[in-house]
């Protein structure tokens, strides 16, 4: 294949499709907006699952070097109630299908296995043009320009390569996050480290609720969950992080001390991160010389699949591109039926997790879809 492949975006997707290109001899380049690898911290933990992860890591040649970044014990999984009652404890026993690692070391993998140059950082993208016969051109923030005769859109939620193929937009789904970290926890943060235990932890009630993660040195990772609209976060100054805090810890007035302290407690100014999705089904027409992957293609609430599934697709369009070297076109129709059939089905799972997470059932509903017994889902709406 003589084509260059040329990626916006250098999230774990477009690495992965990078790397399947390069160990097949295939030329590209990735593009990333961000200033350095290093500019800003990379999420927290990951699970990656043995279906789609972990076969794209191997599409990659990287399964070793991501079973070395694996934290043990980290599949332990707690649900408890606004009280402290412990409702679910499952200890990770080290035959789960899911194990964690830190985004940021994986993603850090993916950059290493690459050769120097393949990424391009500070270049943003401020234009995209057609050419014809498959061909565009891209500009970039500093001036410069690429032209391509295969351009792959890996840039994420308001990727500004979907225009090409899609009016599709992301819409907020109601529900929004506030991030906090807390370091150190079982010196400085005993309670709330007893709370989390060794892996993941849920605190849930219809519309709110307390999520964390312990991740490497001792640090918890939280994500408070609060159903309201965006006018309702606009009206916070998170440009104060003691009156944010402390705002979003209102919500959870009455609940466990070592809960809310995930929040009074933080050490990081909270972070809120509104929650966007691309409508279930997503698709497009075939447009020569162009496609997408990851949340570009398919944005849906989180519910552990988002990173695995960029990963897969990244796999997925590298392999297909190493399979039909001379009908690229052939390789990107392939490519998308199956994309377009998997993130549906990934899509319409995710609107169900969260229902069952955050619906007017919950936490029963949330322990039945833990323990395998979940119900039919109580809407929320998206």
């Amino acid at each position: 294949m003589s084509t260059h492949v040329t990626i916006i975006g250098a999230g774990l997707g477009g690495l992965v499709l990078a790397r399947v290109l390069h160990v097949r001899g295939i030329p590209v380049t990735v593009h990333e907006a961000e200033p350095s690898p290093s500019a800003r911290t990379q999420g927290g933990m990951l699970d990656i699952h043995e279906h789609n992860g972990q076969p794209a890591l191997a599409a990659a040649g990287l399964t070793e070097q991501f079973r070395a970044l694996i934290l043990e014990g980290r599949e332990a999984t707690r649900v408890l109630a606004r009280d402290g009652t412990v409702l679910l404890d499952e200890p990770d026993e080290g035959t789960g299908g899911r194990p964690e690692v830190q985004r940021g070391e994986l993603r850090r993998v993916l950059l290493d296995a690459l050769p120097e140059g393949t990424v391009r950082w500070g270049h943003k993208v401020t234009g995209i043009r057609a050419l014809g016969e498959g061909r565009h051109e891209v500009a970039f923030a500093d001036g410069t320009t690429v032209v391509t005769d295969l351009l792959v859109g890996a840039d994420g939620a308001w990727s500004r390569v979907r225009p090409l193929l899609s009016d599709a937009v992301p819409e907020y789904v109601g529900l929004s996050f506030v991030e906090t970290y807390l370091f150190d926890a079982e010196v400085r943060h005993p309670g709330a480290a007893k709370a989390v235990g060794g892996g993941s932890l849920m605190a849930l009630v219809p519309g709110k609720g307390i999520q964390a993660h312990r991740e490497s040195g001792g640090t918890l990772h939280t994500y408070v969950a609060l159903s309201k609209p965006r006018e309702w976060f606009a009206e916070i100054d998170f440009d104060d992080p003691a009156a944010a805090g402390a705002r979003i810890a209102q919500e959870f007035d009455g609940w466990a001390a070592e809960l809310t302290a995930l929040i009074t407690d933080g050490e990081t100014p909270p972070v809120l991160r509104p929650l966007n999705a691309l409508p279930i089904g997503h698709r497009w027409d075939r447009v020569p010389g162009v496609t997408l992957l990851g949340d570009a293609a398919h944005l849906a609430p989180p519910n552990g699949e988002g990173a695995n599934l960029a990963m897969a697709d990244g796999a997925e369009l590298g392999q297909a591109l190493a399979a039909r070297p001379d009908d690229v076109e052939a390789a990107l129709r392939d490519y998308e039926l199956a994309l377009f059939a998997r993130s549906a089905d990934a899509a319409t799972e995710a609107a169900r997790d969260f229902a069952l997470c955050f619906g007017e059932d919950t936490p029963h509903s949330l322990l039945a879809l833990l323990t395998g017994q979940a119900p039919a889902p109580s809407p929320l709406g998206w």
